[in-house]
Order: structure tokens, then sequence, then C-alpha cells
């Protein structure tokens, strides 16, 4: 039954998905009695926990019951009260966690806290979905870096475009839809400047049920070659547009690129490319904990070889280009043995209409 009412709480949890960062998704149910009487979940940044909110649809009806809760609750004073108060206001007797804090400087803290007031705190149930739940806040509360997910969309010959750069569409719309999702989800989007270029994409999330959230938009563009005509600096959003360049852009043109509202940022160069590993302090330290790379392909190789990427969407549509001259979903040197080849761990494949998506863990 613990499962079963933290199961219920790690479904509540998704709901914040996109407006929680930076803080963790967390949903929490009151049971009393084997009966379900008050539920809640993070609904955004800077709004009442979720702990506070199951209470609060619980009511009177808290005293003596058990508070299932997705993560550790929290014994300190932020943007909001600390709720093991809550719990204890309340007269809660048994608290079940999913998994405990993953911020070394109060790790146990709260649920130690609870057992000191007399509280029975059981914590590790369902641990693995909700560490898998929250797979972004725990990697930026303990490294400070960004999380980062590749995603492409490529024929089952490997290549995302035509020789053209025709990439329109290789993947069918459900595989879009569930792309729109990882962009609600994601604090930043990034691509190379050749891909806007040849596409011309606006980089926001339109999603069919609720108005999305859009990433800050990230283009890596060492020379400031963008037009001034480009789609992404007249965009009617709220998040901002940033034009990552090296440092010998003349200061008119940017200038003239921060005229439209979109930000021109230096940052360190390597072999006449934007140097991602150092990027990934500097978007951590503008509040990305979460970046979503688009491509091209040529930006896919280089995050890969820089070991920045955690995770990986990589979707195949039931299409065969039939030559070589179409463009990989990686271009440039490769390794010379098939074992220096980066591996890919905890596999999961799905389906969307025909296109078939793996998802995996670098």
């Amino acid at each position: 039954m613990d499962k079963h009412f933290m199961k219920m709480a790690l479904d509540l949890a998704v709901k914040g998905e996109g407006f929680t960062s930076p803080n963790p998704m967390v949903g929490a149910v009151v049971v009393r009695d084997g009966e379900v009487v008050g539920k809640g979940f993070h609904e955004a940044v800077g709004k009442a926990h979720a702990e506070v909110n199951a209470i609060d649809d619980a009511g009177a009806s808290a005293k003596g019951s058990t508070l299932y809760v997705t993560l550790e609750p929290c014994n300190h004073t932020g943007r909001t009260p600390p709720c093991t108060e809550k719990i204890l206001a309340a007269g809660i007797e048994r608290v079940i966690v999913a998994m405990d804090d993953p911020n070394p400087d109060v790790t146990g803290g709260g649920n130690a806290y609870l057992r000191s007031r007399g509280i029975d705190v059981i914590s590790g149930v369902c641990e693995a979905e909700a560490k898998r739940q929250n797979e972004v806040f725990i990697k930026h509360i303990r490294t400070r870096r960004p999380f980062v997910i590749v995603k492409c969309a490529a024929t089952l010959d490997g290549r995302i475009a035509t020789k053209t750069g025709d990439s329109r569409w290789v993947s069918g719309e459900e595989s879009r839809k569930f792309v729109h999702r990882l962009r609600h989800a994601a604090d930043g989007i990034m691509v190379g400047i050749d891909t806007v270029k040849k596409d011309d994409p606006s980089l926001t999330t339109r999603l069919e049920d609720m108005a999305g959230r859009d990433p800050a938009r990230i283009i890596l563009d060492t020379r400031l070659s963008i037009s001034r005509d480009a789609k992404l600096l007249g965009l009617d959003s709220d998040a901002d547009t940033f034009l990552i360049t090296g440092d010998s852009v003349p200061e008119d043109k940017k200038a003239e690129i921060e005229s439209t509202g979109a930000k021109v940022i230096e940052s360190p160069v390597k072999e006449g490319r934007i140097d991602l590993d150092p990027l990934m302090d500097r978007l951590s330290e503008m509040g990305i904990t979460s970046l979503l790379i688009e491509g091209g392909s040529r930006v896919i190789a280089s995050a890969l070889k820089a070991r920045i990427v955690d995770k990986i969407h990589f979707f195949y549509a039931p299409k065969i280009l039939c030559g070589d001259d179409g463009v990989p979903i990686c271009k440039g040197t490769g390794p010379e043995l098939m074992k220096e080849c980066l591996t890919v761990k905890d596999m999961n494949v799905r389906r969307f209409g025909d296109d078939v998506m793996i998802e995996g863990y670098m």
C-alpha cells in the first residue's frame, strides 16, 4: 500500500513539470484509515510546497494520518516556511518519503527533525522512480551544472536531413508533440547557427492541452553571423534569446543584434568553435539547470565528445535515405576503433506513431 500511495504522489509531482525549476518536482498524498484525504504538488517556483498543499487539502482529516511525499520535507526557510513545521502542526503521525534531499547541505535534515519530534519516518519507497523523475534537480544541486539532453530525429540509415539540408519532416507528428513536452520541461534549448540559417526555427513550445513554457534559446554563433531578420530575433516570448559568440566580434555588430532584444554573450573558443565545457558553467550561473540540444550535427557531435551530455532521445523514423550524401546525426571525425565509441546505458525504447525513440544515459 505504501508503494500504491507513493505512485499517486509521483503522478501528482509530474503536474509541476516545466514550472518548478530550479526547484524539484514534488507530489504529496495524505492518507487516513486507508483513504486519500488530501492531495497536492509543487505547482511553481515560489509557490507552496507539495506537503503544504496536500495538508491544506486534507484539512482536519490530516490529524493522525500518513503523509506520502516524493522528496524529503524541507527543514529550512527559503521562499516558503519549512514543511516540517507544517507537518507537525497538522498532527500527522507517519511520513513516508521516496528519496532524501540530494542537496549535500541539507540531506537527511528534514527526516531527522521529524523523527526527533516523534514522527515515524520511512524513506526509500519508490526511490528509483523518484530519482529518475528529478534527475535534473539531482545533477544540478550536486554539480552546479545543467542536466543536458540531446535530441535528434533520423532516418533508419542515420540521416537527419537530405543533401540539400531538407529535414521537414523526418519524424512524425506524435514524435514532434513529445519534443515540445521536452522543450516545456527544459530551462534552455541550444542549436548551432547553421540550424538557424537553414531552418529559421522559433524554438518555442507549442502544446495542445496547456500553455507551455518556452525555454531560453541559446544559439552557438562564434562570429555572430545571424541574420537580423531571423525569426528568433523577433519572437513574442517570455524567454530570452542568447547568442553565444567568441571574443572577436565587433561591438557595433553586437549592438545591432542586442537592439532586437537578444543578448550576446562571449564565451571561450576551442579550435574555432564555442568550447561547450566552460559554457555549461556559464549557463548554470544564468539559471539554466536543464538544457535540450537539438542540433545540428556538428553541435551534437561536439556535445557528445565534450562529455557534457547526460541523456539522449534519438528518434528513428521508418524512412531510408538510400545514400551517404545526407546529413548524419554526428558530423566530424570519429574514433578509429569501435571500442572507442561512447556507450549508452539504461536504455528504454518507446513508440510514437510509426517512429521509434531510443532513450538512454551516457
